[in-house]
């Protein structure tokens, strides 16, 4: 692989904050192709060229895939990093929302409780108002059942007195009128008894 090749990757994924490439970023000096082609000085008593360029390809092919691994892991982090940015705002939200929601039920409930304590007020108003109607009413019954008993008295009274003067009436008219067939008897003139008065 070459220095301008870039290795395989998946799917883009969203970029990784810049304090996660500032601590996995690192200029390599050495790249897979300076190991692939090295440029050594020859000298007469060095190394075996063969060994020294299998070495140097075994090593190269462990760099090259310690890079891709490096990579492959940078995007890693950057992928959970802004899962982890999104499951924080997430946390935020419904956070927030459950503390709006339970506001919200704690307002209801506030509200519930005055409107029923307005209710029983309101409805204690009224049956106090309608008591004091009822006992009311009951006090002009009342006191209208005494005005009639005393009116009905009072008719009593005057029509047992009309009953009595009638009765005295009655009495003294029967009294006269035997007084009056007495006299007659008494004074009547004696007939004859040819017929003629005497």
């Amino acid at each position: 692989m070459s220095e301008h090749q870039k290795p395989e990757s998946a799917a883009p994924l969203p970029a990784p904050s810049q304090a996660s490439v500032a601590a996995t970023t690192r200029v390599m000096r050495v790249s897979p192709l300076d190991l692939r082609q090295p440029r050594f000085k020859t000298g007469v008593r060095g190394f075996d060229k063969t060994d020294v360029v299998a070495f140097l390809a075994e090593a190269a092919d462990d760099y090259e895939h310690a890079l891709r691994e490096m990579d492959r892991l940078r995007l890693d982090v950057a992928r959970l990093e802004a899962l982890l940015v999104d499951h924080r705002e997430r946390e935020t939200t419904l956070r927030n929302t459950l503390t709006t929601a339970q506001r919200l039920a704690d307002d209801m409930k506030e509200a519930a409780q005055n409107e029923a304590r307005m209710i029983v007020r309101e409805a204690q108003g009224r049956s106090d108002l309608l008591i004091q109607k009822a006992q009311a009413r009951l006090e002009q019954i009342e006191r209208d059942i005494t005005e009639l008993r005393l009116r009905r008295r009072g008719v009593e009274g005057t029509l047992e007195a009309a009953i009595q003067t009638l009765y005295h009436g009655l009495e003294f008219i029967r009294a006269q009128d035997q007084q009056k067939e007495g006299e007659v008897h008494l004074h009547r003139p004696r007939q004859a008894a040819d017929g003629t008065t005497g």
